[in-house]
Parts: structure tokens; sequence; C-alpha cells
């Protein structure tokens, strides 16, 4: 089988939706919670497949979370091993800060479903199933730049920087493609304090999850599947 080594920050911040997928397409999952793994002593070169997953603290914060100074360094070393890496929102944006580009607060929240608004070459990659406005789960108040050797995706207005890619190997994506309806609860409840502190009602959002039903998680499966298949 190949493998998938998948680096979690926050144990309902999962692979949702990607996990099928991956276990279709052939890939015996392992999971590294990165705030209690020693992450220097990890080996990310021989794995077939590398995800970084998103959490709840900014790519730039490492003087108060020590431990993403060696995520940083384990990134690095599998962007110079030329194969296969995900990031999503926080993994996004450390893929960024390890290619040299910045991080920084947005200075507003972007929390909730809606559609991004492709770049050209966003048409021709595999997010092109998201140019029918298909909505996806935005949540977050950091945004990477587009690091100079990367091409970007996608945007929405509150944040112009949602997707790059780095050849076929290297696919960032700002939103949330893998939170399938059934898992939004575990974020409403995990992020309770957010949503209060942004006067954001959970049914709201609930109600979105709802009314885009299963074709979040099938568009996520096909995007998936497709960036497998190029990477061949």
């Amino acid at each position: 089988m190949k493998s998938a080594l998948v680096v979690r920050h926050l144990a309902f911040e999962d692979l949702g939706s990607l996990a099928p997928v991956l276990k279709a397409e052939g890939y015996e999952i392992e999971i590294i919670e990165a705030p209690l793994h020693p992450l220097a002593s990890l080996d990310v070169i021989s794995a077939d497949l590398l995800i970084i997953l998103g959490g709840p603290i900014g790519a730039f914060e490492e003087a108060l979370y020590p431990f993403l100074l060696d995520e940083l360094e384990l990134i690095g070393q599998r962007l110079e091993s030329g194969k296969p890496l995900l990031g999503i929102c926080l993994g996004a944006q450390l893929i960024a800060r390890a290619l040299g580009a910045g991080v920084a607060a947005m200075g507003h929240k972007e929390i909730g479903f809606g559609p991004i608004t492709l770049t050209d070459a966003g048409h021709n990659s595999v997010l092109a199933p998201l140019a029918q406005g298909t909505p996806v789960l935005h949540w977050h108040g950091d945004q990477f730049d587009i690091p100079a050797q990367a091409v970007a995706l996608a945007a929405t207005d509150a944040c112009p920087h949602q997707a790059f890619s780095l050849g076929n190997q290297v696919l960032a994506l700002q939103f949330h493609l893998e939170v399938a309806p059934q898992m939004l609860e575990a974020w409403l409840v995990g992020h309770a304090n957010e949503l209060h502190q942004q006067r954001i009602d959970p049914r709201e959002l609930r109600a979105q999850a709802q009314a885009l039903g299963c074709t979040g998680a099938q568009v996520a499966s096909v995007i998936l599947t497709d960036w497998l298949v190029r990477l061949r």
C-alpha cells in the first residue's frame, strides 16, 4: 500500500471526507499529533504523501507554540524532496512560510460556507469543479502571501489568497474541503468561544451545511482524486 502521513493539530480538524478517498486510492493513513509528537525525529520523506491539516493557531506564533519551528523544518525537507504535499488552512500557511512567503492576520475573520473565485490557472487546476460556485467552508483570520515560485489558484472578496500550487506536487488550500456536514457539529462546539466573539450564530452555519448536503463531500472527493491521479 501507499502511505499518507497526516500531521494534525486539533483532533476534530481531521481528514474528514478526504479519508475515504485516500483509502479508496490505496493509501494507508498514519496520523501524527503535531503538538505532542517529537517532530524533529519524524521521517517526512519516505511517505508517499504528506498532508498538513488546519488548527486554531497562527503559522507565525512559534514563540507561543515552539513545535511550529520543527514543523516548518519538516515541511522544508518535504519541499526539497519534491514529493507530494497537501496543506489545508494552517497547513497551507506553514507551506507558504517554508517557501519564504509571509503569513499575517487579515484584521477580520472569514467564517462560514461560501464560494471561491478561481484564477485562470485555477480553472485549469484540480480546483476546476469549484468554478460552478459550490460553497466551501472558510474558517480563518490569517492569510498567506503567494510564494514567488507558486501559482495563485483562487480568491474570495474577504481573502484574495485562497489557494496556490507548486507544480503538480504541492497544493495549498486556505479553505476547508474536508469538512462534511455531519462533521460540522464538532467544529461548532470546539470553536464555540470564537463564534461567540465574532457574534456568529452556530445555527446559521448548521443551516448552511445542511443546505449544502453531500455536494461538498462529493466535490472534495473529485478534487482530491484528480490531484492524486495527476501525481502519477
